[in-house]
This record gives structure tokens, sequence and C-alpha cells, in this order.
């Protein structure tokens, strides 16, 4: 019998739904940072197996919006879990149950889909905390099954993934085998990017920070990419160009090894940072930003 459909990971930020994601596709295909909100679009993974084909659908954290961002963010997630088969709610095994748990918790019971839970960064943890962690999830919501993982240690990764598969609809597949994702090149890249600026900066600045393509050139064997990293003040556009440009630099070296992996291709990488005034919170700007 042969399964295929979609399963999506949600929770608060920072859940370790991203880093799952790219455990079980065995391939990164989402960008990860310890920053709350890294996540900002949706992201398919696709797994291929011999008895089935999973589409893993990378959502940004649910959480209470401050700016249009922020709803518009939401508003995603909820569109997601509404055309999803298997729904993955991320509980990581580090933190204690808090109110986002509980209003997630609280707004799945509305839908169709099979809800199994996750606790997830079971490798922070001792026996008795996952104990106690694993007692209060069971206490939320009915879920199907709870499977405690770790993406980093790769503890019951392969377990979760059986899991996902067992709740999925009987279907031919959906996607052509050579198919790891298929979210365009140019989002994928710009998002390298964005993991790479996000590295070392101060804690108000990682919302403040988008990127845009603005074009790619090939030329023989070497791609050249021209990017706009978009901030919301000068002050802020200082700390990402860094003293002399130092910190831009980093942010362009660490991100071309990236794109090269993801590639396949030598790439050349040009930078520039620019002021959109407000931009979370302004229509016309989020639509040019792709939101």
């Amino acid at each position: 019998m042969y399964r295929a459909g979609f399963a999506c990971f949600v929770g608060r930020p920072n859940a370790g739904k991203s880093t799952l994601t790219n455990a079980i596709v065995g391939q990164k295909i989402a960008i990860t940072s310890n920053k709350p909100q890294t996540t900002r679009h949706v992201i398919r993974g696709i797994l291929h197996r011999p008895d089935a084909q999973l589409v893993l659908v990378d959502t940004p954290g649910l959480h209470r919006p401050r700016t249009l961002l922020g709803e518009r963010l939401n508003d995603l997630v909820r569109e997601v879990w509404s055309e999803t088969d298997v729904i993955g709610v991320c509980f990581p095994a580090d933190e204690p149950i808090g109110r986002g748990d509980r209003f997630i918790s609280s707004e799945i019971s509305e839908l169709k889909a099979k809800v199994i839970a996750v606790v997830t960064k079971v490798d922070l943890v001792d026996p008795a905390t996952l104990a106690q962690r694993l007692l209060a999830v069971s206490e939320l919501y009915d879920f199907a099954e709870i499977v405690p993982v770790s993406a980093v240690s790769g503890h019951q990764v392969e377990t979760l993934t059986d899991v996902l598969v067992k709740h999925l609809p009987e279907s031919p597949q959906l996607y052509p085998d050579d198919v790891l994702t298929d979210e365009p090149e140019q989002v994928l890249i710009a998002e390298l990017i964005r993991e790479s600026a996000l590295e070392g900066v101060r804690d108000e600045l990682p919302h403040s920070i988008a990127v845009m393509v603005e074009e790619m050139l090939v030329e023989g064997k070497l791609t050249r990419i021209y990017a706009d990293l978009y901030v919301e003040r000068d002050s802020q556009k200082s700390i990402v160009i860094g003293t002399r440009g130092a910190r831009l630099k980093e942010v362009g070296s660490r991100a071309r090894t990236e794109i090269e992996n993801l590639l396949g291709r030598r790439i050349y990488l040009d930078l520039h940072v620019r002021v959109a005034k407000e931009w979370q919170r302004d229509p016309k700007q989020l639509r040019k930003l792709g939101f």
C-alpha cells in the first residue's frame, strides 16, 4: 500500500520545527536560528520512501502579533493547518508548557487532520524532566500519538517519520522522485542570506531583517547573485554593516558557502543593505518583500 500526503509541524516560535523538517528530509531546506520567528515562509520538504511520499510543510511559529507582518504569518499558519493530512504540534522539552502551547492546542480542536504531539529537543533534558513534559503534553489535548525526538542527536527521528506516514492517506505519489522541495531557488537563497545575517545580531534586530534576491546571472560555471538586505532604521543598517563593513563581509562569506552547497556551483554574491522604514507595518512594502 502506497501513501502520500502533507504533514506540517506547528508550535510557538523556536520550538524546533525547522531543524526537525531538515532532519527528516535529510537536507537543509528550512533555515534555522536560535532567534524566535526565524521561519517566515511556508517551505515544503519532500521525503521519498519506497512505500510513501511525505511532504513536510514547515510553518512560522504561531505568536501574539505586534505588527501587520505578524498577523500575516499567523494567517499563513492557519491556512496550512486547514490543508494538511497530519499535524505535528511541537513542544520543546527544555521549556515548561506555556500559554502559547495551550492556545495552539485549543485552536487545533476544530481541524479535521490527524493531530500528533512531538516533544522536541529531548537531548537537552534529563529523563525525569522529560517524563514531566510528556505527562503535561498528554493533558493538553487528546493527541493520536505523542513522540519524543531530538533532531540534533537523531533520537527517534525515524520513529516520528513512520508515525507521520502511517496517518497519511493512500495515494499515488505527488512529486517526481528527484524533487526535494518545491520552493523557488531565489526564495531559498534569500532565506540562507537572512539566516547568515541573523547570526550574532542584537536581540532587537531579527524581526527587522528581510532579504530580496534582485538578480541571478549564470555566466559559465559562475552564478552572480545580487541581493538586498532590508532593515527598518539607519541605526540597524550600521549594525548589519559593522565597522568598515566587517559584519556584512562575514554575512556574505557565510551565506556564500551555504548557497554553493545548495546550488552545487560557484557563486559571486553581491549584498547591499537598504532602509525600508517600518516595513513590517506597511502593506505596500510587505507586498514588495513577498509577504
